[in-house]
């Protein structure tokens, strides 16, 4: 049995993963190779930031999650089919390593992010922004 995300290492651990699953994904590498690969190491570890904080409540990311969303929209257009596939990749991930409350908490961030993101990011194609 697989125990609980419990450190910053785990995160770690599972971000690292699941960046290897996305960058190998015939439906969505296509995303990070065009805008972050040259620069993954450093995405990586805001990634680890944003997850630290709604995972373990480290309070490390300062950025808008939504606002980069937005913004990567109009460069890579992100359709429902890649936020589903990044989503049944994280939940994979999460699910092949690690099994309790936290790890239930990432997955459900995860839903509720998605859903959000695809609402912010149709209201800014609207022209209808919403932070």
């Amino acid at each position: 049995m697989n125990r609980d995300i419990e450190s910053r290492q785990d995160v770690e651990q599972v971000v690292a993963e699941f960046y290897g699953s996305l960058l190998e994904d015939d439906l969505v590498k296509h995303i990070f190779e065009q805008t972050i690969v040259e620069q993954l190491e450093h995405h990586l570890e805001i990634i680890n930031q944003f997850w630290c904080s709604v995972i373990l409540g480290e309070q490390s990311y300062t950025g808008n999650v939504m606002r980069k969303h937005i913004a990567l929209n109009q460069k890579v257009r992100l359709d429902p089919a890649h936020f589903d596939r990044w989503l049944e990749l994280w939940e994979q991930t999460v699910r092949n390593n690690h099994q309790g409350e936290k790890a239930d908490e990432a997955i459900k961030r995860a839903h509720l992010m998605k859903e959000l993101m695809l609402f912010k990011i149709r209201k800014s194609e609207e022209g209808r922004f919403i932070q």
